[in-house]
This record gives C-alpha cells, sequence and structure tokens, in this order.
C-alpha cells in the first residue's frame, strides 16, 4: 500500500507545472572594447542592475557573465559570437561590422544633419524596432534587437594649427575613422585613416595635422595636449551599434523576462544619454582650463563643407541596392523622420 502510494505521490508532484521559481537563466554579455568605455560600462553600471531589479518578485532571475575587451570576441566580431551562441548577449556594433549590419550605419553617411545625441538616438532606437529593413538586419544574423542605442557626440576637428575658413585645411593631414573618411571630400584636406587608439601619438609625431574626434573622446585620450586647436563644426551625433542577444536564446525565454531586457535597455537608453552629455559638458570645460582654444566655426565655412562634399549616401544607398537592400529606404526615411522631428539638415542627402 505505501508503495502504491508513493508511486502516486510521484506521480502527481510529475504531474505539477514547475514552479517558476525554479527559472533561472544564465546570460554571457560579451563586448570587444574594455570597460573604461561608457558604451560598455552602461552595461555593469544601468542595464544589469535594471534587469535584476525588474526581475525582483517575479518567478525568474538571470545570472550575468560579463566577458569584455577582446576576451571571447574583438571589436567588430560581437555579432559574430551572439550569433554562434558563445554569447546570449552582446553591444553589436554596427559601426565595427558594416558588412552585416550595412542599413545601421546610415548615420554615418549624412553628416550634418543633427548635433543632438537624444534626437538622433530616440529616432534610431524606433527605427530598429519599427523599419523592415533595419530589423531584417538582424533576422538574417540570429540576433534580435534589445536596444540601448550606442552613440556618439557630436564630432568636431582638432587640429595643431587654427581654423577659420575651409580654405584653412587645405593639404592637411586629418584622421578620420571608418566611413566618416568621406566627410573630407571636398575639403581640401588628405583624408587618412585613423582611430582613437593612435590619434595621440600621430597628432604627436606629425602624421596628422588633425583629426575628426568627438569631444567624450578627446579628453580622456589628452588630444588638447597635440591639438590645442578645437573647432566645432557640427558633423553630428551618430549611431554606432546597440545590445543584441541571441535569436534562439531569446525567443525561448518567458516573455516577462525578454520584457524585463527591453525594458532595461530602455532605461539604460537614458543612463547612456545623461552620461555622455555631462561628459560633453565637462571634456569642453577641462580641455579650455587646459589650454585648447575652442571655437565655433561660422554658418559660412559649415555650409561651405557641406555643399562641397561627394554625396556618399547616395553612393552608399545605392551600393546597399544592388545586394538587395533597402539602402535608399533607409537613406530617405532616416532623413525625412530627422526632419520630421526638428533636425534641420544643412544638406538634404536624399533628396539629390
Amino acid at each position: 500500500m505505501k508503495r502504491v502510494l508513493k508511486g502516486a505521490l510521484l506521480a502527481s508532484v510529475a504531474m505539477m507545472p514547475v514552479s517558476a521559481s525554479a527559472e533561472s537563466f544564465d546570460a554571457t554579455i560579451v563586448a570587444g572594447h574594455p570597460a573604461v568605455f561608457r558604451w560598455i560600462k552602461m552595461l555593469d553600471e544601468a542595464f544589469i542592475p535594471a534587469v535584476t531589479s525588474t526581475l525582483e518578485g517575479t518567478d525568474h532571475k538571470m545570472t550575468f557573465t560579463a566577458q569584455y575587451g577582446g576576451a571571447i570576441a574583438g571589436v567588430g566580431e560581437e555579432l559574430e559570437a551572439v550569433e554562434a551562441g558563445i554569447a546570449e548577449l552582446g553591444v553589436c556594433q554596427s559601426l565595427f561590422d558594416p558588412a552585416k549590419l550595412a542599413v545601421q550605419n546610415v548615420t554615418y553617411y549624412t553628416p550634418f544633419v543633427s548635433d543632438n545625441v537624444r534626437q538622433v538616438g530616440d529616432l534610431m532606437h524606433r527605427l530598429q524596432i519599427e523599419d523592415a529593413g533595419m530589423q531584417q538586419s538582424y533576422k538574417d544574423n540570429g540576433v534580435v534587437y534589445i536596444g540601448a542605442p550606442v552613440l556618439i557626440d557630436d564630432y568636431l576637428l582638432m587640429t595643431n594649427f587654427p581654423i577659420e575658413t575651409l580654405a584653412d585645411l587645405e593639404g592637411r593631414k586629418i584622421g578620420s575613422p571608418g566611413a566618416s573618411l568621406n566627410w573630407l571630400s571636398g575639403t581640401g584636406a588628405v583624408g587618412v585613416a585613423g582611430n582613437l587608439t593612435s590619434y595621440y601619438n600621430e597628432l604627436k609625431t606629425g602624421v596628422f595635422d588633425g583629426v575628426i574626434v568627438f569631444a567624450s573622446a578627446a579628453l580622456p585620450g589628452k588630444l588638447y595636449e597635440v591639438a590645442p586647436y578645437v573647432t566645432r563644426v557640427g558633423l553630428g551625433a551618430q549611431y554606432a551599434g546597440s545590445i543584441c542577444a541571441n535569436a534562439d536564446w531569446y525567443n525561448g525565454l518567458p516573455s516577462e523576462v525578454q520584457t524585463a531586457l527591453t525594458d532595461a535597455a530602455v532605461e539604460t537608453q537614458e543612463w547612456y544619454v545623461s552620461a555622455l552629455e555631462e561628459a560633453v559638458e565637462t571634456s569642453f570645460a577641462v580641455m579650455s582650463e587646459k589650454g585648447a582654444t575652442i571655437s565655433l566655426a561660422s554658418d559660412e565655412m559649415r555650409a561651405a563643407w557641406a555643399l562641397g562634399m561627394d554625396n556618399a549616401a547616395k553612393e552608399w544607398a545605392e551600393g546597399l541596392d544592388g545586394q538587395g537592400l533597402d539602402g535608399t529606404g533607409a537613406l530617405s526615411t532616416y532623413m525625412e523622420q530627422m526632419r520630421a522631428n526638428g533636425a534641420t539638415p544643412l544638406r538634404d542627402w536624399d533628396a539629390e
């Protein structure tokens, strides 16, 4: 009898729903950059705490393992690591992975549109969710957009010579990253590929006469020591990537946990933008105190620069069209929405 009762009891227990309290999820989160960068700091200081807080009081919890600084994926390799399931989450950087997140790079082909990081971030976040072309980029690579856009503050010029007019750039060697080399077309400057890790030494040794950079990176990089002339030309705030998740892993999560991730990303976006705005203000103040000469480019100089450039945006869009991607649609949507949101581009890249 006892054996029968025991068997019946075990059977009844087996038929009971498994307690959700047992649902604990592990997530490795990957980033190529080290934690000194704001877009990595946001993971530990905002995103992970927000997910943990949101899940408190529910039947779920998530344990995170951080793998930053190229521990398992270098800069631009994060998406591949997440797609392969080596990591469940990562900072997928469109700027450094343009082949797989091509349409997400639309801001880098449309300078002089807006220097407002909130404006750019809010629109790019919404487009990742609503725009079919941008969503397709994630679907094609086995990942899901979570949020928390990585935004870069307004790009400017830092040089070892003063600038008053566009003619002052004639023949000067200017370092610039990736697609932003296109911004130098028509200026008379000689664009040379470069990045933050090498700018200081290249300026110091005379390889560059100046660089295209942003204030929040210029201060910690001490670029004001070797390029003390800071010219705010309003090249624009930029979108460089976002948190993404492995699609199979994400789709297997309870909806409550999925929502915790996306809600945490919204909180993280606000944390990031607020921290960035504060950093920009501090950067200009400190660089000025350290002896940098900070000036605002004239409207005439900015207009001449924008109008003299090649329309790299159109070439980029048509190139993507030829690959079966809707580059023209991405360009038109971005520009139309930015104008609708109050931006006043110096040049309508989509209308030419």
